[in-house]
């Protein structure tokens, strides 16, 4: 079952003095519970693709339909309610809240959805608990370290059981030791959460831990391998 899919997929940006081509009719498709990495070099448009495909962007032309839903032309208000229902992030920057503690930071989501903080603290602390941070939970960001607040981080995206979880480098900020840890931590998750991965990454080692490897260059596919 297809649960992501762009067809004829453009992104472009007009400088003022000329047209920008990021994109160039990318059509993908994800099965549901499949890890897929995208790589490419800089400047590439991977991470655009990625915007696009979690509905933080909008495209210059083409659709992306994320588990039967088109939301290409959505308003602001439905994708946000498409991205709160279906899609966990990871980005390389952390993206926590400072004011607010480990346990707090991973009951985010789901106090944003309007639910009762007292019926999601169970799972937050059991999230915290599988990425290692039982010990932490009371912590501000300020006191973890760096490998620590990305796993705060990976808790937070699974908090709401999204089908899809979309991971922006999720390494790039950490030494390799904590890089490891974290990406072993992202996979063991998300094959117990029956998640759909996609994950950008430059790391070719990182990419060969994927079911799946689309490679860009210069806005077009050129590359996609399946993994034994």
């Amino acid at each position: 079952m297809t649960i992501l899919s762009t067809h004829a997929l453009t992104k472009s940006i007009d400088t003022g003095t000329h047209t920008v081509n990021i994109l160039k009719g990318v059509d993908f498709e994800v099965p549901s519970g499949q890890f897929v990495a995208i790589m490419g070099a800089s400047g590439s448009g991977k991470s655009t693709m990625l915007g696009l495909l979690a509905g933080l962007d909008s495209p210059s032309s083409g659709k992306v339909v994320i588990a039967g839903v088109d939301i290409t032309g959505l308003s602001e208000d439905k994708l946000a309610l498409v991205r709160g229902e279906k899609i966990g992030f990871v980005f390389q920057s952390y993206q926590l809240i400072p004011t607010l503690t480990a346990e707090e930071n991973v009951l985010l989501p789901h106090e944003l959805a309007g639910r009762d903080v007292a019926s999601g603290t169970e799972r937050a602390r059991e999230l915290l608990k599988s990425v290692g941070l039982e010990d932490r939970m009371d912590h501000y960001p300020v006191q973890l370290s760096g490998g620590e607040q990305q796993r705060v981080a990976l808790a937070r995206a699974f908090m709401m059981k999204p089908p899809i979880l979309m991971a922006d480098e999720p390494t790039g900020n950490l030494d390799s030791v904590n890089g490891t840890l974290v990406l072993d931590l992202l996979i063991s998750l998300n094959e117990r959460e029956g998640t759909t991965l996609v994950l950008v990454t430059h790391d070719p080692a990182l990419a060969t831990r994927a079911d799946r490897i689309v490679t860009l260059r210069d806005g077009v596919v050129v590359g996609d391998e399946m993994r034994a």
